[in-house]
């Protein structure tokens, strides 16, 4: 990046302090900053996560922490390394902070990175907000520390797999009619609404920060807000009277408005929440406290915050509790909402389930999982060539087809053009293949970068999402992201990082990311037919030596021999 380009960068977050909201430059067009374009991609992406974001004056992308760099000497700090990255070169990143370049081979990861990993003894809240009080570390989350963030659109598709496998449980086997009651509009949470909307049912979405439910409003994710609970139960019934899709935000406190709501007479077919339950201090919002005033009360007495964070909890899952006796299909959407509300005397809290042994599961044994890519051009009609190529190439499935029709209709371009959706094992291999050859071509007008979200078969371990409730009880094996993050390295892939933390708080998850740019050369191909194939199908292995059928039938189909089974 030119110095003048980083100094519109800072002079953006500058503003963004001020209250104004600019633009965030992002790179576009074929002109080259970097050295190649493996580096020019990972810088691209760099942008377009902090562009994304939901405070990038700040670097932090979404859930309250979750930062892209560790400041901004350190982030002016990787876009230089990357200008300056040869070929045969590896930049070393801790926590949002660059340490080193490596000279390794053209054939490794031009960007290793590593965010928030403590040894587990020391993975507490307390222990990481005195490093990072010190400048010692950062909070990643996931597609944050991964640069891989795209906007709501990220989540969009996992929330709505998800809301579309519930109405499946309904009696009509569709959401159409039905009402969903959830809580949290923020860069995560922000999708639901919308997702909803495309599964056919009418959404009441809680939210304590007006502003984020504007932002919902502004982008198309939500159709009306409103400050009054009657007027929120009124407005959905009168949707789901006539079957019309609609998403609703509901300004106030969802540990005191579920069950007000309740009290009130609602009567949701599922429940479920997505505010940043995972961060008590940064993250959640406890009752009697406004947006406006968190970060003030935050500062001044922490543990207090904490305390009030975790009551409000409670109440917020006894709530959920009363909609589950009720008979909605209720569910814990990853925030580790349950986990802080059993710390503050909630017994039952885990008689709600996770939504990935609910609805997920038998598509990670497959390999399924949210794959994106990215048009590193910024050309709106290389996003349109390739939602098409996709089809064409996978024409028999109808939910992928489903999901195009309905984001070509409702999803808005954030940043770089952008798609994701979910691909399997052996799809995702042809795919980036598919794509890279286009770019040979000149079908495209830039290079594609192919990413996914860290929710995939087997990039995690959180024994409250991801991993809750396996077949053999190795919910805590860590082993098998470390791994995934190896075979990308070994493969070749172009960004490979580990995390520790994420959607579940600290100590709670260890996950891995990628990122491989298809460039159009033969290099790129052999790297994407490896990683492509390696990332998904460790997910596979792992579902497999756990004892799902499903995954140990994937796993034969793929050619993926059992090394405990060969003579």
């Amino acid at each position: 990046m030119q110095p003048d380009a980083i100094e519109s960068i800072s002079e953006a977050a500058d503003a963004a302090r001020g209250g104004d909201a600019p633009a965030f430059p992002i790179g576009r067009g074929r002109k080259l900053r970097c050295r190649g374009w493996r580096q020019e991609g990972l810088l691209r992406m760099l942008e377009n996560t902090l562009a994304n974001g939901e405070r990038p004056q700040d670097l932090i992308i979404y859930a309250g922490t979750g930062k892209v760099a560790r400041n901004w000497e350190c982030f002016h700090a990787i876009v230089r390394a990357l200008r300056n990255l040869a070929d045969d070169e590896t930049l070393v990143i801790q926590s949002g902070k660059p340490v080193a370049v490596f000279r390794t081979s053209e054939r490794a990861p031009r960007v290793l990175a590593a965010n928030t990993n403590l040894v587990g003894k020391w993975a507490t809240w307390e222990h990481f907000r005195e490093l990072e009080g010190r400048g010692l570390i950062m909070y990643g989350q996931y597609t944050a520390g991964t640069w891989a963030y795209i906007g709501s659109q990220g989540i969009l598709q996992g929330t709505y797999e998800t809301f579309a496998a519930a109405g499946a449980r309904t009696g009509s086997g569709t959401l159409a009619g039905h009402i969903v009651l959830t809580a949290g509009l923020g860069g995560m949470g922000g999708a639901q609404p919308l997702a909803v909307k495309m599964a056919g049912g009418v959404c009441i979405a809680v939210e304590v920060d007006r502003a984020r439910a504007e932002r919902r409003l502004q982008s198309g994710y939500c159709d009306a807000i409103v400050d009054d609970p009657v007027e929120a139960i009124r407005l959905a019934k009168q949707a789901t009277a006539t079957r019309e899709p609609l998403g609703i935000a509901l300004i106030g406190n969802a540990a005191e408005l579920f069950g007000r709501l309740r009290e009130l007479g609602l009567e949701p077919t599922a429940v479920t929440d997505q505010t940043s339950a995972h961060d008590p201090l940064n993250g959640y919002v406890p009752i009697g406290v406004s947006a406006a005033d968190a970060e003030a009360l935050r500062a001044r007495d922490p543990k207090r915050y904490v305390e009030r964070s975790l009551a409000s909890m409670a109440r917020h899952v006894e709530a959920m509790l009363a909609y589950q006796a009720d008979g909605a299909i209720t569910f814990e959407y990853g925030n580790y909402l349950r986990g802080h509300a059993l710390e503050a005397g909630v017994a039952n809290a885990n008689d709600i389930p996770g939504f990935v042994p609910l609805f997920v599961r038998p598509g990670f044994c497959r390999g399924r999982g949210p794959f994106r890519w990215v048009c590193l051009s910024g050309d709106p009609a290389d996003l349109k060539a390739t939602d098409e190529a996709v089809l064409r190439r996978l024409p028999a499935d109808e939910r992928l087809r489903t999901w195009m029709k309905m984001a070509h209709a409702h999803v808005p371009i954030q940043g770089l053009p952008a798609r994701t959706c979910w691909l399997a094992l052996g799809e995702r291999d042809q795919v980036g293949l598919m794509f890279n050859r286009m770019v040979s071509k000149g079908e495209l007008a830039g290079p594609i970068a192919m990413s996914r979200d860290h929710l995939d078969a087997g990039s995690v371990a959180q024994p409250s999402r991801e991993t809750e409730g396996m077949q053999d009880g190795s919910d805590a094996v860590a082993d098998w992201p470390l791994l995934n993050a190896l075979l990308n390295t070994a493969n070749g892939a172009d960004l490979v990082t580990i995390h520790q933390g994420a959607g579940s708080g600290m100590g709670g998850s260890i996950s891995a990311g990628m990122t491989v740019i298809a460039d159009g050369t033969d290099s790129a191909a052999e790297r994407i037919a490896r990683a492509l194939f390696a990332d998904p199908a460790i997910g596979v292995v792992r579902h497999a030596d756990a004892g799902y059928e499903i995954a140990r039938q994937a796993r034969a189909a793929a050619g993926l021999a059992d090394p405990m089974r060969l003579d």
